[in-house]
C-alpha cells in the first residue's frame, strides 16, 4: 500500500492537471483579487492563514481580500457585494456562493438569479469574474448545474470540480461541508492555474 503522503501528492497532481485545461484570466501584477462567498471562502475548518484566499495571495503575489461570511445565503451576498466593489475596486472577483442556499433547499433558479446579479455588478465595476462551483448536497457530490448555466451565459471561467473532489476525500476536509487546510490549499492552487499574472 503506497504511503499516505504519496497518495496525497498524486491526488493534488491530478487536481492541478485538470486545472491546466481551464480557461484563464489575465491580471497585472499588483492587482487586487476579491474572494467573495460564505464559509468556504472565509476558511471555516482551518486557520485563517490556511484559507484559500490566504494561500492564493501567497501563490500569486497579488493583494487578495477574503470577503467570506459564514452562513450567508446568496440573497444576502447580493446586497453585500456592491459596497465591497466600491471599497476595494478589485481587478478580479472569485465568486463561491450558493452553498448555504443549496443546504436550505432554496430553489436553484433563485440562487442563479442572485449570482447573475453579482456577476453583472462585478462587470459594471470593471472586474473580471471566476466562478467556483459548489456541489449539491448528496452521496455523490457534483457541481450544481446553475454554475455551468451562468458560465455559459456570461462567458466567464468556471471551476466546477475542485470543491466536489476535495469534499469527497476525508483527508482534505474538516467536516462534510468544509475543507481543512490541505483542502483549501488544493482549491487555491487550482484557482491559481486559472490566473495569469503579467509583469
Amino acid at each position: 500500500m503506497p504511503p499516505v503522503r504519496t497518495v496525497l501528492a498524486a491526488t493534488v497532481a491530478c487536481f492541478l492537471l485538470n486545472a491546466c485545461s481551464r480557461p484563464t484570466v489575465r491580471i497585472a501584477s499588483g492587482s487586487t483579487i476579491l474572494c467573495f462567498g460564505d464559509s468556504l471562502t472565509h476558511g471555516t475548518g482551518a486557520e485563517q492563514k490556511e484559507s484559500y484566499p490566504a494561500v492564493l495571495q501567497e501563490i500569486t503575489g497579488c493583494r487578495v481580500i477574503n470577503a467570506g461570511v459564514p452562513g450567508e445565503i446568496s440573497a444576502q451576498g447580493r446586497l453585500r457585494l456592491p459596497q465591497l466593489l466600491q471599497r476595494y475596486r478589485p481587478d478580479l472577483v472569485i465568486i463561491c456562493h450558493g452553498g448555504n442556499d443549496l443546504l436550505q433547499n432554496v430553489p436553484e433558479n433563485t440562487i442563479e438569479q442572485n449570482l447573475a446579479a453579482m456577476i453583472e455588478e462585478c462587470r459594471r465595476s470593471g472586474a473580471q469574474v471566476i466562478l467556483l462551483g459548489v456541489p449539491r448536497p448528496g452521496v455523490v457530490l457534483r457541481c450544481a448545474p446553475l454554475y455551468e448555466h451562468l458560465s455559459r451565459k456570461y462567458g466567464i471561467p468556471l471551476e466546477p470540480k475542485v470543491l466536489s473532489r476535495v469534499l469527497s476525500r476525508p483527508q482534505m476536509r474538516s467536516d462534510h461541508i468544509h475543507p481543512n487546510g490541505r483542502g483549501y490549499r488544493v482549491i487555491a492552487e487550482t484557482l491559481a492555474h486559472m490566473i495569469v499574472v503579467t509583469h
